[in-house]
């Protein structure tokens, strides 16, 4: 809050001091009344300079360094005190105003932040032993708490439903406009908005450790650390104003003692070099676009930890990809379902679903889905059910025995040679195989695949038109790995890979491309993109996969990976054109002031310099404007 009062009133004063200098400007020269004039130019020092003034002085006492700030306020005053009051004020009142405009890049790139605070429920319904609901803060939940959320009302914690059914909008933590439909045992995530019906939720995660406020401090410290560029400008920055107050001081002994000229007119040459050597356009070169940048990353789903993230995404060579939950979706689906000529292909299903809803298998999941929703069917429930460890299942039902597994479970031979070996072309496909039998034989096969996600070839093609090679690190056989990567046009492979060998592949990439980005989302790839020169989790990752990672796709969309190469690649660009526009104006007003028989203005001095500051903050600025390809 007092930060924003701060700006406020540094943005009142800027507009003060202007309307000072305006009018002092227009009394003295339309009417002659110097004095009045000279009023109203006070009346700009006085408004203009107040936290310029501050801050430079709290760099000298505290910080015992000398800032650009200080550097300017010197030059104000020293016109005054030659009587330059009217340069002198214009000197300070453009200063306020590209100073104004600097406070509000910062403001522009903390909006996300409070746009996003804005969103996290203060307060929640607690359902207490006796089923009551008492009104608590979020803050004093606890973990196995359960708590009521209603229709439009948003989630103030992390927890899983532990009742209800409904859809929920979690484009505050995707960025995905749709909303999701969420059921019995679901995870959901504060900052979310309940639209359907009623649930309640059991508290997974403190309020302090829930994703939506890592999303927020993930931000807040991108915000806060500096990049490279900005720390070699800081680090120097000291040293260049001593270089320039001390050379103006030479400058001013040597015309006036050596060359004869008045103290008036030497000090006012002094002035002048003052002005023209301060670096501001130099150190506002680099920050406002870094933090336009980081902004604009926010609104785009892309979460950066810092400048230096930021700036080295730019130079990528090559992205290693894990392959289940970030090229693929990381579900199993059913792909293909075959029955024996004759059967009843919804009756046969019903039948399969309904045993192997009594099983722990992964797969099953995916066959009771493919039953329910793609079919709508009613599954039948089985007599007895048996499960063969590492083979599959056996159920009785009506009489029958029915088994569900692998070929081996049944008979390898005459599952393999069902449907015309239909399975084995299957499995050339990468396709895992359920294999169904009764008493008559075999009667079902069922192939299921990790499908790869709808945006994995469009993200990895524009990376390849980077000029970014694509590798996929896998632990699955040659055969599957081959068949994915062709599928979405990778560059290269590597396949059997366990997870603790993953780092030892990225270390290998890293020796053959340079600058490697590692991209995962679960606790077996946090080691990988702790080692990777860039590591990148895909939002709806784990824990220890965000904490790890440098930069984080909210949407959990792979096209933002090289929307974020393109947005860093921009930075650099445009950090450049800064760096080389500011130091040319610099160099060449200094230049002209040194030239014995050439009088800069000061006014002239005040709006170069200035107008220099000006331009490469609004150069930087230009990043806060998304663009809709990457």
């Amino acid at each position: 809050m007092f930060e924003k009062l701060k700006n406020q009133a540094e943005l009142v004063l800027a507009i003060i001091c202007c309307i000072c200098w305006v009018v002092g400007f227009i009394i003295d020269k339309a009417f002659g009344l110097e004095n009045i004039a000279i009023f109203l130019f006070i009346g700009t020092y006085l408004t203009g300079g107040f936290f310029k003034t501050k801050e430079g002085l709290e760099a000298l006492f505290k910080e015992k360094a000398f800032s650009t700030d200080f550097l300017m306020v010197i030059a104000a005053v020293g016109a005054a005190i030659i009587g330059y009051w009217e340069e002198g004020a214009m000197l300070i009142a453009i200063f306020a105003v590209s100073g104004a405009l600097e406070t509000y890049t910062f403001n522009k790139s903390h909006k996300e932040i409070s746009a996003l605070m804005d969103l996290q429920p203060e307060e929640a319904l607690l359902i207490t032993d006796d089923r009551e609901g008492v009104v608590v803060p979020v803050a004093d939940l606890k973990i196995g708490d359960v708590i009521l959320i209603k229709p439009g009302d948003r989630v103030p914690a992390d927890g899983t439903i532990s009742e209800g059914v409904t859809n929920l909008d979690e484009a505050a933590i995707t960025g995905e406009s749709i909303p999701v439909e969420k059921t019995l045992g679901d995870d959901v995530f504060a900052g979310t908005v309940n639209l359907r019906s009623s649930i309640e939720v059991k508290i997974t995660k403190p309020s302090s450790e829930t994703l939506f406020q890592k999303i927020i401090q993930m931000v807040q410290n991108a915000q806060s650390e500096k990049s490279p560029s900005q720390l070699f400008l800081e680090k120097y920055e000291g040293i260049y104003v001593k270089g320039v107050l001390i050379g103006t001081v030479v400058l001013v002994l040597v015309l006036a003692l050596v060359f004869g000229w008045e103290w008036s007119r030497a000090i006012h040459r002094g002035i002048v070099m003052l002005v023209v050597a301060s670096p501001c356009a130099l150190v506002a070169s680099v920050t406002p676009a870094i933090l336009a940048a980081i902004s604009n990353g926010a609104r785009s789903g892309i979460l950066f930890k810092g400048g230096v993230q930021l700036e080295k995404v730019g130079s990528l060579k090559a992205v290693a990809f894990d392959k289940t939950g970030t090229i693929t979706a990381g579900k199993p689906t059913v792909t293909d379902y075959i029955v024996r000529e004759g059967a009843d292909e919804k009756e046969v299903l019903a039948i399969v679903a309904g045993i192997e809803s009594h099983s722990t298998h992964p797969l099953a999941d995916a066959i009771i889905k493919y039953a329910r929703v793609t079919h709508e069917l009613e599954l039948v429930s089985p007599k007895t059910i048996e499960n063969v460890v590492g083979f599959g299942v056996i159920g009785i039902m009506d009489g029958k025995e029915y088994k569900i597994g692998k070929a081996e479970l049944i008979d390898a031979n005459m599952a393999t040679s069902f449907a015309g070996g239909i399975g084995l072309t299957f499995q050339k496909e990468g396709k895992t195989l359920v294999y169904v039998s009764d008493n008559e034989g075999m009667l079902a096969v069922i192939a299921l695949k990790d499908t790869v996600r709808a945006e994995a070839k469009e993200a990895i093609g524009k990376l390849h038109d980077l000029g970014i090679a694509t590798i996929m690190i896998t632990g699955d056989n040659e055969e599957t790995a081959k068949i994915i990567a062709s599928e979405v046009g990778l560059t290269d492979y590597i396949a059997s890979c366990l997870p603790d060998g993953k780092v030892d592949a990225v270390k290998e990439l890293q020796e053959k491309y340079g600058v490697v980005a590692m991209i995962g989302d679960g606790i077996n790839d946090a080691p990988a993109l702790a080692t990777a020169n860039i590591g990148v989790a895909m939002g709806e990752g784990t824990d220890v996969a965000l904490e790890t990672a440098d930069v984080v796709l909210m949407k959990n969309n792979l096209t933002r990976l090289p929307y974020a190469v393109n947005l860093s690649r921009r930075m650099n660009r445009i950090v450049k054109q800064n760096i080389i526009f500011a130091v040319a104006v610099i160099a060449t007003l200094i230049f002209v002031n040194l030239i014995p028989f050439f009088v800069l203005p000061m006014f002239v001095v005040a709006i170069a310099h200035e107008g220099n500051t000006i331009l490469v903050i609004l150069n930087g600025l230009r990043l806060l404007r998304q663009r809709k390809t990457a």
